[in-house]
């Protein structure tokens, strides 16, 4: 019998990458929900580790989980999401799906000048 174990359709059949790429699209989306327009230029990329940083130890790298740039005439705003910090923090922290949420609003308020909690309420509900 040969083909895939678990149907594609399944949470299961996906890579860890992919699941941790599906998290940053998903609270991307809820901040497109709520804030439309105003972030909807905004571009959310996934590295594995920040540039440059090879050599740094894993608590290092747990300090650094998220970066932005603000937009430039030529180019847009950018959100960074570096995953190999973000899986390294959330074993001890809470889960990852909620880490990654928690660190793309903290790199939206940064750019846009506000709380993350005003960007959004549900900020840092799994850290209470």
């Amino acid at each position: 019998m040969r083909g895939d174990l678990l149907p594609q359709y399944l949470p299961g059949a996906r890579s860890r990458s992919e699941q941790f790429d599906d998290w940053v699209m998903e609270s991307a989306q809820r901040l497109e929900r709520l804030w439309g327009e105003r972030i909807q230029d905004v571009q959310i990329v996934v590295q594995e580790i920040p540039d440059g940083l090879e050599d740094m130890t894993p608590e290092m790298l747990r300090g650094l989980l998220g970066s932005c740039s603000p937009a430039s005439p030529h180019r847009p705003a950018v959100i960074t999401i570096y995953r190999h910090p973000v899986l390294m923090a959330a074993r001890s922290v809470l889960s990852v799906s909620e880490l990654v949420h928690d660190v793309v609003v903290e790199q939206t308020a940064e750019l846009m000048g506000l709380a993350p909690e005003a960007v959004d309420p549900a900020y840092g509900r799994s850290q209470a």
